[in-house]
């Protein structure tokens, strides 16, 4: 009977001193959470606010380069064509864009070709 008292205070005692530790270490994980979650707002928050500030400038500056640069040459682009196309059309080529030879026959009309 002794024995099994003794026993059974070995085990009390190490379960005491277990908790404890644990106890301990889990203490220092909420204080190694709790420094995480400032870390993350005092140092992350500021550069994610400075990454969007710097996205949003660089759309502002797309869209300036769209509507001053890509737009005006797009429609001057496509007014050239029109005026080639025009012009082609007065001329009398239906864009056969290839110099004729003497004797050559004129290349049949587009609908005429044969596929490829």
């Amino acid at each position: 009977m002794q024995v099994a008292a003794t026993a059974r205070d070995i085990a009390i005692i190490v379960l005491a001193v277990e908790s404890i530790v644990i106890g301990g270490l889990l203490i220092f994980l909420i204080l190694q959470v709790r420094s995480l979650i400032r870390l993350l707002q005092e140092e992350v928050k500021p550069i994610l606010d400075s990454t969007r500030e710097t996205v949003g400038t660089v759309r502002g500056t797309t869209s300036l380069l769209s509507e001053t640069l890509v737009n005006p040459v797009v429609e001057v682009a496509g007014y050239l064509a029109g005026v080639r196309q025009v012009l082609r059309t007065l001329a009398g080529r239906r864009g056969d864009r290839r110099p004729r030879r003497e004797g050559a026959q004129p290349s049949p009309a587009p609908d005429e070709r044969t596929p490829r």
